[in-house]
């Protein structure tokens, strides 16, 4: 090709991305981040009409253009069609245009700045439960948001900063650029709306508040949650599958509306698979709740959940379902099973909560916060977040999948085969509807009427459930 003809040629498409400039073929190509050699390419071949074929790559820049040995002989060209005022004032008002074009165009993605947002973790990143699966959201949405980063702080809680408040720690954050606020917990309540109102140029979710519903919320603070409702009856669907002694215990963190409807709603599935599955009376199934006093082990302060989880399986509880954010249940249940007892336990929050416990763990009711968070972001990013209280629940289609389901429940490997299948029955009942455990008549546990015969719960009934359910052992507010 290096002895080819100069070919006469007049300019006739453009492409961006890369800028071609076609004859009877390519005969000048440059990337668009090389706007100085697009621009001479294009307009030099509107002024010179003929010039030897030249290849340009990456190192390309205009001077080597210039010091080509054909330039000499197009100058000759240039000189004289340059003597032709008008069209040359009309070639260099485009090429002002043109360069002002790329010249924005660069600008702008040169000079926009990264969002940035914040997250409060109430415990460590990698704890394996709660917190790391809203850490593990975080980077979600920095992958699938190029530009955007995260920052956090993890163990905010009083036993791990003590001292410090959650408007200082917020602050902190808003210093270093974060428009977006994430808190993880249901005890920075406080702390998060009055960050709030000290920041309302900067926007707050609250995961499991309630202040939007409640009118609480100053206008920039919003919140999210997810129906982990039905990832608890699931776990407690498998474990009345499962248990050989019909005893099944439930290692609860400290005692709220939240805590007392997702015990309540593991006690409903597993009072649904004891019941119409495995056709036992329900009187016969022992279901117990105890509670440690916060989300996680606060030696000095709460109850130890690896001797709460001891006592269950001593007491001949042989499935354990954990409320908490840690993983105790299923490590001293792995522990039970080397001593040659047959035990299983369920953890709770986190996706990969079963590694290392095979043997004992019958699957994992998880929250997949990554696509309430990118949602969040791109709405703040994008200047159209308004306030609500979201209640996010699985994906029916695919409760695993993790760009659109909230919930998720993952098959353990000790989950027998038998019983997943009737799980996966189980599930699509729930889609459908056609099975619906918060349903008429129930009672709790001092036998007032929680819902009527044929009525069926409303979200609000639901959410600030007051007490535990009768059939429920364990108890229904601290003490």
């Amino acid at each position: 090709m290096a002895g080819r003809a100069p070919p006469p040629y007049t300019p006739r498409m453009i492409f961006l991305g890369k800028l071609r400039i076609w004859n009877d073929g390519i005969i000048g190509e440059a990337e668009r981040d090389d706007p100085v050699t697009a621009t001479a390419l294009f307009f030099g071949g509107l002024i010179i009409r003929h010039y030897s074929l030249i290849f340009l790559s990456p190192a390309f820049s205009f001077s080597s253009y210039i010091r080509h040995p054909t330039f000499s002989e197009s100058a000759g060209a240039l000189l004289t069609f340059a003597k032709e005022k008008i069209m040359l004032s009309r070639i260099l008002r485009l090429c002002v245009v043109f360069l002002l074009i790329l010249g924005v165009g660069c600008t702008k993605e040169t000079k926009e700045k990264p969002f940035t947002f914040g997250l409060l973790l109430v415990g460590p990143y990698n704890d394996r439960g709660w917190s790391q699966a809203h850490y593990d959201a975080g980077l979600y949405v920095e992958k699938k948001l190029p530009g955007v980063k995260m920052l956090y702080l993890d163990k905010v809680n009083p036993a791990d900063r003590p001292g410090l408040t959650l408007p200082q720690l917020v602050d902190d954050l808003v210093g270093k650029g974060a428009r977006l606020i994430i808190a993880n917990s249901d005890d920075m309540k406080d702390g998060v709306r009055e960050a709030a109102e000290q920041h309302p140029e900067i926007t707050f979710i609250h995961v499991s508040g309630d202040d939007v519903l409640t009118k609480k919320a100053p206008p920039n603070l919003g919140n999210v949650m997810g129906r982990m409702e039905y990832g608890k009856m699931m776990a407690g669907f498998v474990a009345a599958l499962t248990t050989n002694t019909g005893k099944i215990g439930y290692l609860g963190p400290l005692i709220n509306e939240e805590t007392r409807r997702l015990a309540a709603s593991a006690y409903l599935g597993a009072a649904y698979g004891w019941r119409e599955v495995r056709k036992k009376p329900l009187e016969e199934l022992q279901f117990k709740v105890s509670w440690i006093g916060f989300w996680f082990n606060i030696p000095g302060v709460t109850a130890d959940p690896t001797q709460v989880a001891n006592r269950f399986f001593d007491g001949g509880y042989d499935v354990v379902i954990s409320g908490i954010d840690t993983t105790e249940a299923v490590v001293v249940a792995a522990q039970k099973l080397r001593a040659g007892r047959q035990v299983w336990a369920i953890p709770y929050d986190y996706k990969g909560a079963c590694q290392g416990a095979d043997d004992v763990c019958l699957g994992v009711p998880y929250f997949n916060w990554g696509p309430a968070y990118l949602e969040q972001v791109k709405a703040v990013r994008e200047g159209r977040w308004k306030q609500s209280w979201d209640w996010d629940g699985p994906d029916w289609n695919n409760i695993n999948n993790e760009d659109t389901s909230a919930i998720g429940f993952v098959n353990g490997p000790a989950l027998s085969t038998e019983v997943a299948e009737k799980l996966n029955s189980f599930i699509q009942g729930l889609a459908t509807g056609k099975i619906n455990l918060f349903q008429g008549p129930l009672y709790y546990q001092d036998g007032s009427p929680y819902l009527k015969a044929g009525e069926t719960a409303t979200d609000k009934q639901i959410w600030y459930m007051e007490r535990l359910l009768k059939g429920m052992e364990g108890a229904s507010s601290p003490k």
